[in-house]
């Protein structure tokens, strides 16, 4: 098959802790064709959508390290190869938040002719924080306003500590903890966010959340989902005082066993994921209530599989040839 992979700068990648770097070794130790691609590298021709790409397929049966060292002089070749993305059989869209808009539109009339992960359309809706309304039931009270004095009002009645965020953040920025009991930063810290020097259909609408005090003593779950069924899972805490618990931010990583609640949350959402295209997502939960679906480019796999001792990119490339035999296997013939 022919897979390829849509994603920033590899070469400024640690591919030991990269969940892109794990799937694209999967598909290149089954002697799948590999291809990287940039955002910037898609373009249209002829009526047709058409890719720049690099060929990265290497021999297999190297170590991850060594791979990835091949891997990085196939670019450095600069040899290019243009192909028309309907050719292909997969195209993994890993670029990392925030999503780019433009590489959907280009590749939104063609999301029905090649396996895409994920959809263009589910990605839009996902990446905002606002798709997890679809799930009034098991997540935080949750409010979202441009208009700076309702904000405040409903920090003020709620009475506790609250979270506000963009509503296209990604790895924790912009997300802060806000409280009624101090009341000039308070104000402050919403009008930066809003903008509310700028006329009012210009301001930014932004998210107000209950806080989940158990993120502070338990931190998080990150669970992977492929298909709406659970891949794996890791809890992730703080470990320096900060409340976020996003690796990136400096949290780390331990070990888990997904919980009944937990297994009761991702039946919930199982349905729309499948329905939005969105089949290798990861969410995240505090306590008993989801918090975040991630959907652009979910990452943890290497550490849960180091966690559980298993090779969670296996059952995703797995998921991925059989749906391109299932859906376009006559196409291919």
């Amino acid at each position: 098959m022919e897979i390829a992979f849509l994603m920033d700068n590899l070469r400024s990648i640690d591919p030991t802790w990269e969940t892109t770097s794990y799937l694209m070794y999967e598909c290149n130790q089954r002697r799948h064709s590999v291809f990287f691609l940039d955002a910037h590298d898609i373009y249209i021709r002829e009526n047709q959508v058409v890719a720049r790409m690099h060929n990265i397929s290497v021999r297999p049966d190297l170590s991850l390290k060594d791979y990835w060292a091949l891997l990085i002089e196939c670019l450095n070749k600069d040899e290019l190869i243009f192909e028309t993305v309907t050719e292909l059989d997969a195209l993994f869209l890993r670029k990392n938040p925030p999503i780019n808009y433009q590489v959907m539109e280009f590749l939104g009339p063609v999301s029905d002719k090649i396996f895409m992960v994920n959809n263009t359309l589910g990605q839009i809706n996902g990446n905002s924080k606002v798709y997890t309304l679809n799930f009034p039931g098991i997540i935080p009270e949750t409010h979202i306003s441009r208009d700076p004095s309702r904000l405040k009002k409903i920090i003020d009645n709620f009475g506790g500590d609250m979270v506000i965020k963009p509503l296209h953040g990604h790895g924790g920025h912009g997300v802060i903890k806000v409280s009624n009991r101090d009341q000039e930063n308070l104000v402050s810290l919403i009008n930066y966010y809003v903008g509310a020097g700028k006329p009012y259909p210009e301001r930014n609408p932004i998210m107000v959340q209950e806080y989940l005090k158990k993120v502070k003593t338990d931190g998080d779950i990150r669970i992977l989902l492929l298909n709406g069924e659970i891949l794996g899972t890791m809890r992730r805490k703080s470990v320096s005082g900060d409340f976020r618990t996003n690796v990136h931010a400096g949290a780390k990583a331990f070990k888990h066993v997904v919980t009944s609640r937990e297994r009761e949350i991702c039946e919930i959402i199982k349905e729309r994921l499948i329905k939005d295209g969105l089949y290798f997502v990861g969410i995240d939960i505090i306590g008993d209530t989801l918090v975040e679906v991630n959907c652009v480019s979910p990452g943890g796999i290497p550490r849960i599989n180091r966690f559980d001792n298993v090779k969670i990119e296996s059952d995703v490339i797995d998921f991925i040839e059989h749906k391109v035999l299932k859906n376009y296997g006559d196409e291919q013939a």
